[in-house]
């Protein structure tokens, strides 16, 4: 899923062929990931973590070299709030990617898929929890039905799905955060500064891997270390695919485009990997994708809503 939201802009941006295939592209990489990370096997969940970490950030600094961004870069760095908030998002993005490269390893494909699903119901809560937003009757409606399926799968597994809330979660609080600091510090600036956040402790890592022999970057061979320096293009290429989508599409269009990602993962988890699929699992899909359209149908209608009312506005000032 993105590593960065959307930055705001305006819901009546004209819709733009490059912008949606930028998007599309995005979100299809973010959707088969599933199939990227068992590839790094037998290293396990926090080595690729850890991997990820250092060679996204030897990425993004050799994008800021090509694009000449260093200055964005270093004065995120030199504002204390703004590296403050960078580097909680950065605990934030290192427990998202943690959870979901262990739940694909552990063969919870879809209850990743369920997570991503859940985090639009999750931002909206965090909307009236942290930013005292108030809800229309609709949204109240859909954060039901959110809520019933939690239940209901809970009910069916006898046990929380963990790992899809700690997803939901931990990128609705990355989501918040990034949107507080996303109209000053772009993609590729942001993402250098939370890994380099993160670095010291990836790096730590790996360098403890190899010393005590139990690392696999230099022990599986060259293809594997190939493999694993890659999620660093992995990590920085779709993100850069979604900030030039965000840029050129409206915001409703972005947010009907966030589904394709957990819409392929479920089908790689059920069609490709073979998880099961029990009764209480569908209903609480089902219950998620209702809530879904109850928000997206009220997202479409408030916005329409809202592009008419400024354009009479304009009207009668002018």
């Amino acid at each position: 899923m993105p590593d960065s939201p959307a930055p705001a802009r305006p819901t009546s941006a004209p819709l733009n062929g490059p912008g949606l295939a930028a998007g599309v592209g995005a979100y299809v990489l973010w959707g088969v990931l599933p199939l990227y990370f068992p590839l790094l096997q037998p290293a396990g969940a926090v080595e690729i973590i850890a991997n990820r970490v250092v060679w996204s950030l030897l990425f993004c600094l050799l994008l800021l070299a090509v694009t000449r961004t260093w200055g964005a870069f270093v004065a995120a760095l030199r504002d204390r709030r703004t590296l403050g908030l960078l580097s909680l998002a950065a605990v934030l993005l290192a427990v998202n990617w943690l959870v979901f490269v262990f739940g694909i390893l552990t063969d919870r494909v879809v209850d990743a898929a369920l997570g991503y699903f859940i985090n639009p119901l999750v931002t909206v809560t965090l909307a009236v929890v942290v930013l005292r937003e108030r809800l229309r009757p609709v949204q109240w409606v859909a954060l039901g039905f959110g809520a019933a399926a939690v239940v209901v799968i809970t009910a069916g597994y006898g046990q929380l799905p963990w790992i899809a809330l700690t997803l939901a979660t931990s990128f609705g609080f990355y989501g918040l955060i990034k949107n507080r600091v996303g109209r000053s510090v772009g993609a590729v600036p942001g993402l250098a500064a939370e890994t380099l956040v993160l670095a010291p402790l990836a790096l730590g890592y790996l360098v403890w891997l190899g010393a005590t022999g139990t690392g696999t970057f230099a022990t599986e061979g060259l293809g594997h270390a190939l493999i694993l320096a890659s999620s660093g293009i992995v990590t920085a290429v779709p993100l850069l695919l979604f900030n030039s989508a965000a840029r050129r599409l409206p915001l409703s269009m972005i947010g009907l485009l966030q589904y394709i990602a957990p819409v392929l993962q479920l089908l790689i988890g059920v069609l490709v990997l073979h998880e099961q699929m029990p009764a209480a699992r569908w209903w609480g899909f089902g219950l998620v994708w209702v809530a879904l359209a109850v928000l997206t149908v009220d997202g479409v209608r408030t916005g329409r809503a809202q592009r008419l009312s400024r354009r009479a506005e304009r009207v009668s000032a002018g």
